[in-house]
């Protein structure tokens, strides 16, 4: 058996076919697993709770299958997710996690994050990331009108991308000095993320001491998973 990780599938109405493959998963690899983790960013946009889009239905409903089989689900908020709240945690049977996270990945002290926060070379984003976190942000947003929350989102989404095609690759990506900080502040030096989309294994050293890095793909072409067990963790692509 081995231990799941995935981010990044953008689950949306424009790209029904990755629906169906994280469902496909779901019901068969992942019923096989010790534990399932969601390193950010299931959903192209979660806009409260109380407003769950037609198009999520059945991979939330697919979800709470999962963890009534008896795999326990682990979900972290992600930057398109983080009004993720314990209503959608009661619906998926998932358990939400903080960011960073710690836990024992076979006798491995691992650190668990969505990987947005190690970008710290990206200032604009970094000053966006504060803000939508504020709980008093969040608190205005959610007393919006589910029609004012998806115009919004919108206007956020398109914003985003504007400003994606105008950034240098390397800002977008995480920070080595800040990559190292973390590690050092939490005596772990084995971690895993997701947001940044470019799935590899980085080994390296802090101050004499082994590090490695494995950053999750996304499911943008194709599905991504990262499959961990005794003997190591793999890389992996995932087709219907």
């Amino acid at each position: 058996m081995a231990t799941l990780f995935i981010s990044d599938l953008h689950l949306s109405a424009e790209r029904p076919d990755i629906t169906s493959l994280f469902i496909h998963f779901l019901k068969h690899e992942a019923r096989q697993a010790e534990a399932l983790y969601i390193l950010g960013d299931l959903f192209e946009a979660w806009l409260g709770d109380d407003m769950v889009l037609p198009e999520y239905a059945d991979a939330i409903a697919s979800m709470k299958a999962l963890s009534e089989s008896d795999v326990p689900l682990f979900i972290m908020h992600g930057n398109r997710d983080f009004l993720l709240g314990e209503t959608f945690s009661a619906m998926s049977g998932a358990t939400l996690l903080d960011d960073p996270s710690i836990i024992d990945l076979y006798g491995q002290p691992t650190l668990l994050l969505h990987g947005d926060t190690l970008c710290t070379d990206d200032v604009a984003y970094q000053q966006f990331r504060t803000m939508v976190r504020n709980p008093a942000w969040q608190q205005e947003l959610l007393a919006r009108t589910p029609a004012e929350r998806l115009a919004l989102a919108k206007q956020y989404r398109e914003i985003s991308q504007t400003e994606t095609g105008n950034k240098a690759e390397d800002i977008m990506d995480v920070n080595q000095q800040a990559v190292e900080q973390l590690m050092r502040d939490k005596g772990i030096y084995y971690m895993i993320h997701g947001h940044t989309h470019r799935p590899a294994i980085h080994e390296f050293d802090i101050d004499s001491q082994a590090a490695q890095r494995i950053v999750l793909g996304d499911w943008y072409e194709q599905g991504s998973v990262l499959r961990c067990d005794q003997n190591g963790c793999e890389l992996q692509g995932l087709h219907l």
